[in-house]
């Protein structure tokens, strides 16, 4: 009977936007209210359940993150979802947040190329995706209240990026403002921040939405560019005839809604979903997760072995944060019997709490002591895990470090696979041979860390974010999770390996680090010009080759150097990540890696300019297997100020 969106606004009463603006239906003209999915409600309707987003981040792998968003999707839309939430769009800033298995990494670059993958292949199943939270959420402690208190530069260059190639790139049908301030302004309220940036600056033209909790006043809400206040539709109806707020805004408001609702496959479409292809996606991706961390020879194990699998992780894996069992859920026990594997199960720990049994405990030392290798399962416990709250250290079960040391102290071929949605402290690193970490890998993680010990994959995982030595050591320690009114961001730029790097501190394991059980050289690395000019681009090339027996997966890494030594208020960052490539190579096989970069590449945030600008003068631009592992570096100069 509409046939265009203004048609169906102009058939609306002011009562009906409000309701629409705010969660209602309108069932007169075939408008359902506006919901938003869950991706773990997913899992709770027996869908698959796939690596966590700290998990997937590992893979370092934009299109793993395609395709999962599109099986989600499709899972989605069997359900008849409108739009779908996906992971967090916000960066790791330290090791403790509530909601780190649902955020990708500590890096703008990696977190921005993922979520936008993740976008692309959700919509793709003809479901909208819902990118949130905008924006700087890092912390679930007073998290609907807190005031965040950041310097602009910051913003710029950290925390505002990846929402932006998230936008750019992934073209999310919707977007989340989160609750809380961001430097005294609500962020729901945020002019400058939603209409001014979002929409305008980044091109968004889909449908804002606060999250619950987030609304103090729906008119002044939907006035700095908020669609979907969830709050009392009479206050809006109120606001337009008091003229508190201009009816343009609530026709605006109810637009956006009615595009996202008419954009949404929302009728069931069982035939789109294979859950058999599906889990078998989710073991492939969980393989793709697992990061070699150390590995002094132990792995991988052979055929014929006798090995001890030790903690209850191995028989109750840890593969999701928090959420419903998956009704397919394969442990490494599981994996092992199904391939003939000769192992040998002791508990030794319980999986759900810091619990020590001695007689346990000598059982399983002696069971180690008895065989050719030990694999102790350890990880953090669901409950110190929580969504809704904030850990409060970095450190593992004492039973779970205890047990640890007493084992390698009798095997010297002694593996710990973690399971884990962040960093954890691991006192006893430097005496086992192997660490496999395996993150929240979903349903297929059994499969998954049964393959990568045994040598049936090889191991391709990244990290995503730097491994701290100590809780002490990380950026904000100081600072979170703030007084219960403010979180100070007085670290700055500096988080994440960009902190660590300034500062030339030891950390266990840096940012993109992941061994391999074959190995990559890297020859040939070269620019295409050495300057670069205002509007134009540089090509770097460098070739990589498998130098082992097996099949494996290279990560190359590019980060670039601020080398001119100009004057930076603030501080200069050692490094930042660029661009990076996942290529899948044969034995043998080699294959040229090809990066375009341009001036953006090169440039700071200037809060004094209130622009991007690059320093004229020397940069390096460096490849490599890690953060830390750089095996090229190349020179490179520009010669202009601003752009």
């Amino acid at each position: 009977m509409y046939a265009t969106v203004q048609e169906l606004v102009d058939a609306l009463t002011p009562e009906e936007k409000a309701g629409l603006c705010t969660g209602a239906a309108v069932p007169r003209l075939g408008l359902p209210a506006l919901r938003v999915n869950g991706l773990h409600s997913q899992e709770s309707a027996g869908g698959v359940c796939f690596p966590s987003a700290c998990a997937a981040a590992a893979s370092f792998d934009p299109e793993a993150a395609r395709r999962m968003g599109a099986a989600l999707g499709r899972e989605a839309r069997s359900g008849g979802a409108q739009l779908l939430e996906v992971p967090d769009v916000n960066l790791k800033r330290g090791p403790l947040s509530g909601r780190s298995a649902d955020t990708w990494a500590e890096d703008p670059c990696l977190t921005g190329a993922l979520a936008a993958a993740f976008l692309q292949g959700v919509q793709s199943a003809g479901v909208g995706g819902c990118a949130g939270r905008l924006a700087v959420v890092n912390q679930e402690t007073d998290r609907r209240t807190l005031n965040r208190r950041v310097d602009e530069r910051t913003l710029r260059e950290l925390y505002l990026p990846a929402f932006e190639t998230a936008v750019r790139d992934g073209q999310p049908r919707a977007v989340v403002c989160s609750a809380g301030q961001l430097n005294g302004t609500r962020i729901c309220e945020d002019t400058a921040l939603l209409t001014d940036t979002l929409r305008g600056a980044w091109g968004f033209a889909g449908a804002v939405l606060a999250e619950p909790g987030a609304v103090q006043d729906p008119a002044r809400t939907l006035a700095a560019g908020v669609d979907f206040a969830p709050a009392d539709a009479g206050r809006l109806v109120d606001a337009v005839q008091s003229g508190a707020l201009d009816e343009s805004v609530l026709n605006r408001a109810a637009s956006n809604i009615i595009r996202a609702l008419l954009a949404a496959s929302t009728q069931p479409s069982p035939a789109d979903r294979d859950h058999t292809a599906d889990r078998s996606l989710a073991v492939e991706l969980a393989k793709q997760s697992g990061v070699l961390l150390r590995n002094l020879g132990a792995l991988p194990l052979h055929k014929g072995q006798k090995v001890a699998y030790i903690g209850a992780f191995a028989d109750h894996p840890r593969y999701s944060a928090g959420h419903p069992r998956a009704p397919q859920v394969t442990s490494a026990i599981d994996a092992a019997v199904l391939h003939g594997r000769k192992i040998h199960y002791i508990e030794g720990f319980p999986a759900d709490r810091d619990q020590r049994d001695e007689a346990e405990f000598l059982r399983a030392v002696a069971a180690a002591e008895a065989a050719d290798a030990a694999v102790i399962f350890a990880g953090l416990p669901e409950c110190a895990e929580l969504a809704a709250a904030d850990r409060r250290h970095m450190r593992l079960p004492e039973c779970q470090n205890n047990l640890i040391a007493r084992v390698a102290a009798v095997q010297k071929n002694t593996v710990v696979v973690l399971h884990t949605s962040g960093p954890v402290e691991c006192p006893w690193a430097d005496d086992v041979s192997s660490v496999l970490c395996m993150y929240l890998a979903g349903e297929g993680l059994g499969e998954a860390t049964d393959a990568l010990l045994w040598g049936d994959a090889d191991p391709c995982g990244r990290l995503p974010e730097t491994w701290p030595l100590r809780l002490e050591d990380t950026p904000c320690y100081l600072d979170f999770p703030g007084d219960g009114v403010t979180a100070d961001y007085r670290e700055g730029v500096y988080v994440g390996y960009r902190w660590y790097d300034a500062r030339k501190m030891p950390v266990r394991w840096p940012f993109g680090h992941g061994l391999s059980y074959t190995g990559y050289v890297y020859r040939g690395a070269a620019l295409d010009a050495d300057t670069l000019t205002p509007g134009g681009t540089v090509t770097a090339r460098v070739t990589v080759k498998n130098s082992g027996a097996m099949r494996g997966a290279e990560v190359v890494q590019l980060y670039v150097a601020d080398a001119t030594g100009a004057p930076v208020p603030g501080g200069r960052v050692p490094q930042a990540l660029r661009r990076f490539a996942k290529i899948d190579l044969q034995p043998g096989e080699e294959r040229e890696v090809v990066f375009t970069l341009t001036p953006q590449d090169i440039s700071r945030y200037s809060p004094e300019l209130h622009a991007w600008c690059a320093a004229p003068g020397r940069y390096e631009i460096r490849i490599g297997h890690s953060s830390r592992d750089i095996r090229a570096v190349l020179a490179l100069q520009y010669a202009d100020a601003k752009i």
